[in-house]
């Protein structure tokens, strides 16, 4: 089991190439990658995603990049044709304008210039760089999984220790159902009885409106229902990618629960019930940071 959050950072530094990548992943419903890199490697956001999308499925992604390259290579110089033309003329509009000046305009003077000369930059990463990338994302994300995976581990014992809770309510709840019905015969015919004055009463009708009664309030198919999704519960969580279906799975958990207190008539069996429930979104809540 995966945790939605954490944090793995990947180096490389080597022939004078030196990157960094950092990642760091929280809570989101679907996979969502944003990243921050050098304009020199823009253009391979696309692979960096890709990269990411092998490893989670779930969760919001930032990764950033920082780049230092320290390799010796030769400087392309751009030379802007129109801004020396212009600057020239200027020049000489301006030789014209002041003659009694001395006119040191050079060539070294021109180049000077702003505009004129500067450096071309780079029209994209080179095999080197990627390289370096593809290594320096591939230790981030072990080291952001290996952190998941730690967390995730402590959720998964967290979630199993509120299961074991739930199971105890569920079998409370299982021991007190059949009790119910009894208890509301008992209760019904004392107030006939109360209402009647000691006069004699159809017991045939006690029984069938004690019958409609044990229907209406019978949870068996409920308390079964959990029993199963106990049983499912934990089976999962020996799973690796289980955040949707335990999110599924914790949605059913919470129907049969509200069956169970809308149907009850008993107040041990109510306070159960609230108890179950309070369980269950805590294991909601928990079940909302794996991946």
């Amino acid at each position: 089991m995966f945790s939605m959050t954490g944090y793995g950072k990947g180096e490389y530094k080597q022939d004078g190439i030196e990157l960094t990548v950092e990642i760091k992943a929280v809570n989101n419903r679907y996979l969502d990658v944003a990243v921050k890199c050098p304009k020199l490697l823009n253009a391979y956001e696309e692979a960096v995603r890709a990269q990411v999308r092998g490893s989670l499925t779930r969760g919001h992604v930032d990764v950033y990049v920082n780049l230092v390259d320290k390799r010796e290579r030769a400087k392309q110089l751009y030379v802007d044709a129109a801004a020396a033309r212009g600057y020239y003329a200027a020049a000489r509009q301006l030789k014209e304008m002041f003659p009694d000046l001395t006119d040191d305009f050079t060539l070294t003077a021109l180049m000077k210039s702003p505009d004129v000369v500067r450096q071309e930059e780079g029209t994209g990463a080179d095999e080197a760089l990627l390289s370096a990338l593809r290594a320096a994302m591939e230790t981030a994300l072990e080291n952001l999984n290996a952190m998941r995976r730690k967390e995730g581990e402590k959720l998964a014992a967290d979630m199993l220790s509120r299961m074991d809770e739930i199971e105890r309510l569920v079998a409370m709840i299982k021991n007190r159902a059949p009790m119910v019905a009894e208890a509301y015969r008992k209760k019904l015919e004392e107030r006939i009885r109360e209402a009647l004055a000691g006069a004699a009463y159809d017991e045939t009708r006690l029984l069938t409106e004690v019958a409609v009664f044990a229907d209406k309030s019978n949870i068996d198919e409920e308390l079964t229902r959990l029993a199963s999704h106990i049983g499912q519960f934990r089976a999962i969580c020996g799973e690796e990618r289980v955040g949707r279906k335990l999110d599924f799975l914790v949605q059913e958990f919470n129907r049969e629960s509200n069956t169970i207190c809308s149907k009850s008539n008993d107040l041990a069996i109510t306070n159960a019930g609230l108890a179950l429930k309070n369980e269950i979104e805590k294991v909601r809540e928990q079940v909302q940071n794996v991946e």
